[in-house]
C-alpha cells in the first residue's frame, strides 16, 4: 500500500465533531493508552471489550453495532492479531458496520511485515476509504508489559532471534498518533508506519534495559525448537505458540529493520528512542530492594 505525502497535517486541539469515541480493545496495551489520552483531553470515550459496560466480542457480531452507534470515531485493535486466519474479513465487516452506523473516523492498528495485516488494511480501505492505518513495529512495551517481562525479571531473556535489528516502537507514540487521527479529519486516508528512531538487536535492547534498571541482564539466542518446547512446558496455549513462532520466524527476519517516519509525519516530532523508553520504565525490571 502506497503511503501518503510526507507533509504533516495541521493538528486540531479538539474534535471537529462532538460525540463519543469508541475504543475497541480498550483493555489492551494500545487501546488502554488511547482511551486514557482521549479522556485526559475531555473527549467522551466508549470503552469496548468483552468485560466492559459496552461489551464487544469479535466472535459475536451482534455486539458490534451497539458499540458503534452514536459514536463519531472508532479505534480498532483486532485480537489476537491481524495475522490470524479470518482477521482481514472480520475487521472489514467491522469497518462496514462502523460506516453504516455513521462513524466519521476510523483508526486501524496494524503490524509491519505481516502479509495478512496488509491485506486487512487494503480490505478495510475499500469499506471505509477515509480510515487511518497505524502500522507498527515490534512494541517496546513487550519487554515490560508482556511475555518478555518474566524472563527479564529472572535475569535472562532467551529468544530465537540472532543479530536481526528491529526499530522497537514506544506505545506512547502509537497512542498519541492514534488520538491525533481520531480527532482530526486532516489525517483521513493516511497510513502511518511507526517505528523507533533506530534499530537494535534484541541483545542491544536487553543491554539498554540492563543499564536503565541497574541489573545484570543477559540475552541468549536459542533455536525455535528450544523456544517452542519451553513455551509448551509453561502451558502456553498452542494457538499463542503458533503466533509467536510466526512472529519470530517470519516477521522478525530483517524485513522490518528500516526506520520509518510515521511519527514525524503525524505529530511533527521524532519518535521516542528505546533508551528513553527504558529509562522511563526502569522500575518494571527492578527486583524488590533494588534501585537503579
Amino acid at each position: 500500500m502506497t503511503q501518503q505525502s510526507h507533509t504533516s497535517p495541521t493538528l486540531a486541539t479538539t474534535p471537529p465533531a462532538t460525540g463519543e469515541v469508541a475504543v475497541i480493545g480498550a483493555t489492551g496495551k494500545t487501546g488502554r493508552r488511547v482511551a486514557e489520552r482521549l479522556e485526559a483531553l475531555g473527549v467522551p470515550v466508549r470503552r469496548a471489550s468483552r468485560s466492559s459496560a459496552h461489551p464487544f466480542d469479535w466472535e459475536d457480531e451482534s455486539t458490534w453495532a451497539p458499540v458503534l452507534d452514536d459514536t463519531v470515531a472508532a479505534y480498532v485493535a483486532y485480537v489476537p492479531d491481524l495475522a490470524v486466519a479470518g482477521a482481514p474479513q472480520a475487521v472489514t465487516r467491522l469497518a462496514t458496520t462502523a460506516r453504516d452506523c455513521g462513524v466519521q473516523r476510523l483508526v486501524l492498528l496494524s503490524g509491519r511485515g505481516e502479509t495478512e495485516a496488509q491485506r486487512a488494511e487494503a480490505m478495510v480501505a475499500e469499506a471505509f476509504p477515509s480510515r487511518v492505518v497505524v502500522r507498527c513495529a515490534f512494541f517496546a512495551q513487550n519487554f515490560d508489559e508482556s511475555f518478555l517481562l518474566g524472563p527479564l525479571l529472572d535475569g535472562t531473556l532467551a529468544l530465537p532471534v540472532g543479530a536481526v535489528r528491529e526499530p522497537f516502537v514506544d506505545l506512547e507514540d502509537v497512542a498519541e498518533v492514534a488520538v491525533a487521527a481520531l480527532m482530526d479529519d486532516a489525517h483521513a486516508g493516511r497510513v502511518y508506519e511507526l517505528t523507533g528512531p533506530r534499530a537494535l538487536t534484541f541483545a542491544e535492547a536487553v543491554a539498554e534495559i540492563s543499564a536503565a534498571s541497574g541489573r545484570d541482564l543477559q540475552y541468549v539466542p536459542i533455536t525455535m525448537a528450544e523456544f517452542s518446547t519451553a513455551l509448551t512446558a509453561m502451558r502456553v496455549p498452542a494457538a499463542q505458540i503458533g503466533l509467536l513462532e510466526y512472529l519470530f520466524t517470519e516477521v522478525l527476519d530483517g524485513r522490518g529493520t528500516a526506520v520509518a517516519d510515521g511519527t514525524m509525519r503525524a505529530l511533527g516530532r521524532t519518535a521516542t528512542d528505546f533508551r528513553a523508553y527504558a529509562a522511563r520504565e526502569a522500575a518494571a525490571w527492578m527486583l524488590p530492594g533494588v534501585s537503579a
